[in-house]
């Protein structure tokens, strides 16, 4: 992990009025080190089998910050489980969940981008912000014996 982007964590917290902290600086690093789409509680536990102690309300107000600062990403799903996901050097892609497994894909598609942007600029607006999510699940192919 680069040294900026602690320097950068350490001014958020900073404006935040709040210290920078062995337990803020674990969520921190937690988050930039593992790809993927973790559940607060799923890093606490992370964190607790590494003999890390932290409560629910300090990862919680962690990674809010780290969200409204862009460090993050906070997806909700249908569940209403809301999940993180690393954004520091993140290139932009949308997500895919699986509704029968839960599990996330993360997809990109310039064409899609494109056509938003197309869309948006024909109503007179330009996106500053979305969220695409996909909700899917696999396809079961039936074979037809019957000729």
């Amino acid at each position: 992990m680069q040294n900026s982007y602690i320097l950068d964590f350490k001014n958020i917290l900073k404006k935040e009025n709040l210290k920078f902290t062995d337990q803020r600086y674990a969520i921190f690093k937690f988050l930039i080190n593992n790809k993927g789409h973790y559940e607060c509680d799923e890093i606490v536990q992370g964190l607790k089998k590494n003999n890390i102690r932290i409560s629910r309300a300090t990862a919680y107000r962690t990674l809010d910050i780290l969200v409204k600062y862009g460090m993050a990403r906070k997806m909700i799903l249908d569940d209403g489980i809301a999940r993180y996901e690393n954004k520091i050097n993140s290139t932009h892609h949308d997500h895919m969940i699986c509704v029968d497994s839960g599990k996330i894909i993360e997809f990109g598609s310039p064409e899609i981008e494109s056509i938003q942007d197309e869309i948006a600029k024909k109503h007179g607006y330009e996106i500053v912000k979305h969220i695409h999510q996909l909700f899917v699940k696999k396809i079961k192919w039936k074979i037809n014996y019957s000729r």
